[in-house]
């Protein structure tokens, strides 16, 4: 085995192994942290898979985008509030509470009567869920060493690729051979398990630096909440007068909640100037929330909207979503031993290869045939895969020290809020473009035809924000 010194840990140019980093002293919190990541991934994939047959018994069409923004409510309160939680109380207690929440959270929505249960079901699985994925990227951005980084996040993909195979075929035999509330019952019991596990045995250390702090940011958060509920609202029924209004408030709530963040001292939630693309992390956060906007249709309408306009099953649908982690998987595994002098290159590839894909599903979707649907769900997979690793490795050097912690959680965080405005995008667009009262594959493929070519505009503008995070900085000159 290499023989790991703080020289070479600290190298950025020189090549990590798999043996070297698997039998490294971080190996332990690796493992927690992908089990973290299977429960989330696997979730999210095996519930649009039973999505149709939860609509079928229960009904709540009009909420379908709620089911992901609800979730992703939650997801932003965990995730804004991750790095908060773990430079006061450390990584174990946030966690193992974060896993309880998403255990509770799945017994919920498997015993409800209606879809508005289900929602509540769905906010408390986002606030585990997103506990669990924002500590994962803590616990690599600040433990791992920075040579280390890449290994960590590819073994990471590799977990979310195995949920993503996983995933559709455990929602599809719930489906076809018992029922989608047991499917919510087989990850409540792993849930409470993780929960256990963490609570007795941890497996990732306490940060170096706990501070304390004054006080908890409650009003930033409700802020944060309440503009992704109204610009949900407004796509609950579609109507010019309402539907301005309620867009119109959330964004100027989330407006007010990005000022009072930026003007907080120790207690911010994100990283100064987060939506700046004139400085490197503005720049990134924007690129991710564009780019998460832009490709949360697929997770949102796809299976629905493949159903009704090829007439495929929910198992084949599912599996043609999770082509997307598949990808995002492959990429990731095959690049992460690149030096860094190269992440530019990889991270202008990443983006590139999924805005072209965001632009193929507005063909595709319509259509067809499947096939070219799963192709290109591979390449928006691939394109993150490509760039994922690389974005976290360099946004982490370019900052200061005391930010890494803030701008490690704030990626996954503001991607969800992207996938959460993103679905609330959508879904006024598609019920707008008939959504509701769709009859028949011709009327479903115009619909579909209006929801991804809607996402077009967005993954352009986080392809041009990327440019503020790959352009030239001083730290270049370091890496020859």
């Amino acid at each position: 085995m290499t023989q790991i010194t703080p020289d070479s840990i600290e190298t950025p140019n020189a090549y990590v192994s798999w043996g070297e980093f698997l039998g490294s002293a971080y190996a332990a919190s690796l493992a927690l942290v992908c089990l973290a990541v299977w429960l989330h991934a696997a979730d999210s994939l095996i519930v649009a898979t039973m999505l149709p047959s939860i609509v079928a018994e229960i009904g709540g069409a009009a909420l379908v985008s709620w089911s992901v923004s609800i979730y992703e409510i939650g997801s932003i309160v965990a995730g804004a509030a991750a790095a908060l939680l773990t430079m006061r109380y450390g990584l174990r207690g946030p966690m193992s509470l974060s896993a309880a929440l998403f255990g509770a959270g799945c017994a919920l929505s498997a015993m409800s009567p209606t879809m508005t249960v289900l929602l509540v079901g769905r906010g408390l699985q986002g606030l585990g869920g997103g506990g669990l994925v924002a500590m994962c990227f803590l616990t690599i951005g600040v433990l791992f060493p920075r040579r280390y980084a890449a290994r960590a996040l590819a073994a990471v993909s590799t977990f979310w690729g195995i949920s993503a195979f996983l995933g559709p075929l455990i929602g599809g035999f719930f489906v076809e051979y018992a029922t989608w509330r047991l499917g919510f019952w087989f990850f409540a019991a792993q849930a409470f398990g993780l929960a256990l596990w963490i609570a007795l045995r941890g497996g990732i250390a306490r940060p170096a630096a706990v501070t304390e702090m004054d006080r908890f940011p409650v009003t930033r958060l409700a802020l944060l909440c309440l503009a992704v509920v109204l610009i949900s609202l407004g796509g609950v029924r579609v109507e010019p007068l309402s539907t301005t209004l309620y867009v119109g408030a959330g964004l100027a709530c989330l407006g007010w909640f990005l000022w009072r963040d930026n003007a907080a001292k120790g207690d911010r939630l994100l990283p100064a100037a987060p939506i700046d693309p004139r400085h490197a992390t503005g720049a990134t956060l924007l690129m991710l929330f564009l780019l998460s906007m832009a490709t949360v249709a697929i997770l949102a309408y796809g299976p629905l909207l493949m159903v009704a306009v090829h007439g495929t099953s929910a198992l084949v649908a599912g599996y043609i979503v999770a082509a997307s982690s598949v990808g995002w998987t492959l990429t990731a595994v095959l690049v992460s031993g690149a030096p860094e002098r190269q992440d530019r290159a990889w991270i202008t590839a990443g983006m590139a290869m999924t805005t072209l894909a965001v632009a193929g599903f507005a063909y595709a979707v319509p259509q067809g045939p499947l096939w070219l649907i799963a192709v290109f769900a591979l390449f928006e997979g691939g394109g993150f895969g490509l760039a994922w690793t690389f974005i976290l490795r360099r946004i982490t050097a370019l900052v200061a020290e005391d930010e890494v912690q803030r701008v490690s959680g704030a990626m996954p965080t503001v991607q969800r809020l992207g996938y959460a405005l993103g679905a609330a995008y959508v879904g006024i667009i598609a019920n707008a473009s008939g959504f509701l009262t769709m009859d028949g594959p011709a009327e479903a493929a115009h619909v579909a035809g209006w929801v991804f070519l809607s996402c077009v505009p967005l993954a352009l503008a986080g392809l041009m924000a990327m440019w503020g995070l790959v352009r030239r900085h001083a730290y270049d000159a370091t890496l020859g």
